[in-house]
């Protein structure tokens, strides 16, 4: 059973232990992350779409701000833009967003995988309940804003 919803992707089995798995992190039509404060999660065809979302802030020191998961991505992009403390992060070189949809049953996995691997500054109080064994992904790439 593939980790992704589309169809040739890496097949992911508990107790995987290869490299971590590219979830092809969303990008606009440039190549570049979008920015959060301008996106409109409808308007990109997220309304009714699940995955894992991560979302970081460039500048002097990029910083990892936010990873989630969701049946819905469209409400919870727009539930993180009317979040105070993710937001508070918008004067640091901007927020930028990107995400994946990871199929259901390997949604909380890859979130645990993320959260533990990331230091994020608006933890998820959502991860503590997950009790699925850590999916390892790869984190978006370099190419731009975000953070190593």
């Amino acid at each position: 059973m593939g980790l992704f919803d589309r169809k040739k992707k890496p097949v992911a089995s508990k107790g995987y232990d290869g490299p971590p798995i590219d979830p092809e992190w969303a990008r606009n039509r440039n190549g570049k992350f979008f920015r959060l404060i301008h996106f409109d999660p409808v308007v990109e065809g997220l309304r009714g779409v699940g995955g894992v979302f991560l979302i970081w802030h460039s500048g002097v020191k990029p910083k990892w701000v936010h990873v989630g998961m969701t049946t819905e991505l469209a409400g919870a992009i727009d539930a993180a833009k009317d979040n105070e403390d993710i937001m508070e992060y918008e004067i640091n070189g901007g927020l930028f967003i990107t995400w994946s949809t990871i199929k259901p049953e390997f949604r909380p996995g890859v979130l645990r995988y993320l959260h533990e691997n990331m230091d994020t500054a608006v933890p998820n109080p959502a991860v503590k309940g997950i009790t699925a064994e850590p999916i390892k992904v790869q984190q978006p790439g370099r190419r731009e804003q975000a953070p190593s």
